[in-house]
């Protein structure tokens, strides 16, 4: 994992995030497509094969506000 001088703005690449949140990369493509919520990668090149980093904070939080929407139903 990649990080930056505060937590907040850790970096978690692609490949990485799969694992952590059990999903193949098409899963994540999947789930990007049909949730707008789920956070947005920040690419550190123009094309499509530049590496995709997420902020872990980010991450964190859309998974605490699934985890209370689930709770709550």
């Amino acid at each position: 994992m990649h990080t930056n001088t505060s937590s907040n703005q850790a970096l978690i690449p692609q490949p990485a995030l799969c694992n952590w949140i059990g999903q193949s990369r098409s899963g994540l493509d999947k789930l990007k497509k049909k949730d707008p919520t789920f956070p947005k990668p920040i690419k550190f090149g123009d094309s499509r094969q530049a590496a995709a980093y997420y902020v872990v904070a980010e991450v964190q939080s859309w998974l605490q506000a699934k985890i209370e929407a689930r709770d709550a139903a």
